[in-house]
């Protein structure tokens, strides 16, 4: 039986999973027996598109092409222009793919797009940041009340399994400790800065390449790692935190100087999100730190990110991957289906 979704919001991220659907669909289903099928696509800019029995995702990816979904090719039982809020509700979709562009401040639209469709009895998997971090317990309760499916991988790292590894693979420890690189703007722009560039030299190139926004404000004072510490902190560690309660500093400050002092003592700048377990609870900070060489957080370099937790029987253990990218974070939602495909799985058989 087909697994159908609907695309709420369809940018970068939704049009990588659609790619990956289209290109790949043959050989999931028959390594995984998962059969997705597109029934539904709602983008306040494109327009909408929903057919019970599926959409063609190569007349898709041609209206898309051409700027709007109003290109599609009218067909017997299609319907437009339902909102985001109809098509969560209205459509026959199993899962909701949450990938609108969403205030991170407030979490809004995806937190009323996830409620809506738990009480519609849908999964959801998204990879806003938003929610995660401003609702997780109170999404998460009302999924587990639905009896429906929550995923959220790619919030942390994109593509790389920085959520549900260290649950399954690391499960047996306790995790006393979770720090990391979270934000490869930040990143590259410190690998660029010992390379002798100067902080606003760093910056224009990594917006000439796509790395940073027009407002950097989010990557380079590390509000982007704040809300990701927190979903670490939530999810991973099980323990309640806010952004609020999260130390934040970003690396606008740092100077060439800081960056040729770092390197006459053997060490590298890094921006570090950081928990620690503690007598007083969990510590939570987000900031700039010189850490040695022999660290394995200071080879990583460029736009990539990395974790590393802190487990009492296996040590210390450390994971990098991509932490941005348009088909990083569409397979960071497939890694969500599939996960969910083979609970489901396993429970019937």
């Amino acid at each position: 039986m087909a697994h159908r979704i609907a695309f709420i919001g369809f940018g970068g991220v939704g049009q990588g999973l659609a790619d990956i659907i289209q290109n790949q669909g043959e050989e999931l289903l028959k390594k995984e027996g998962l059969d997705l099928q597109v029934v539904a696509i709602s983008d306040m800019m494109k327009g909408s598109l929903y057919h019970p029995e599926g959409l063609n995702l190569k007349a898709v990816t041609e209206a898309v092409a051409s700027g709007s979904l109003q290109s599609y090719p009218e067909e017997s039982g299609l319907i437009r222009g339902l909102d985001s809020m109809q098509t969560i509700k209205q459509s026959n979709a199993d899962t909701i793919v949450e990938v609108t562009f969403t205030d991170v401040r407030t979490g809004q639209p995806a937190i009323d797009h996830c409620k809506a469709a738990f009480l519609s009895r849908k999964n959801v998997v998204t990879t806003n940041k938003g929610p995660i971090a401003l609702a997780y317990r109170e999404l998460s309760k009302l999924a587990k009340e639905y009896g429906v499916f929550f995923g959220f991988e790619g919030t942390v790292m994109s593509g790389t399994p920085a959520l549900r590894m260290p649950l399954t693979t690391l499960a047996g420890n306790e995790i006393s400790a979770i720090r990391g690189i979270f934000n490869g703007t930040s990143n590259y722009m410190l690998t660029r800065m010992e390379e002798g560039l100067s902080f606003d030299a760093a910056l224009k190139e990594a917006q000439d390449l796509g790395f940073a926004e027009a407002d950097p404000t989010n990557d380079v004072e590390g509000y982007d790692v704040r809300y990701k510490i927190v979903i670490l902190a939530n999810y991973v560690m099980d323990l309640p935190l806010t952004v609020e309660e999260v130390t934040c500093k970003g690396i606008s400050q740092l100077t060439t100087q800081d960056i040729e002092e770092a390197k006459q003592n053997g060490e590298r700048w890094k921006l570090l999100g950081t928990l620690q377990k503690g007598e007083d609870g969990l510590i939570a900070t987000v900031g700039p730190e010189r850490i040695p060489l022999t660290d394995p957080l200071a080879s990583i370099s460029g736009a990539t990110n990395a974790i590393t937790y802190e487990c009492s029987l296996a040590g210390p253990i450390t994971l990098a991957g991509a932490g941005a990218g348009i088909k990083e974070t569409g397979f960071s939602l497939l890694i969500d289906l599939i996960h969910f495909h083979r609970e489901k799985m396993a429970v019937t058989t």
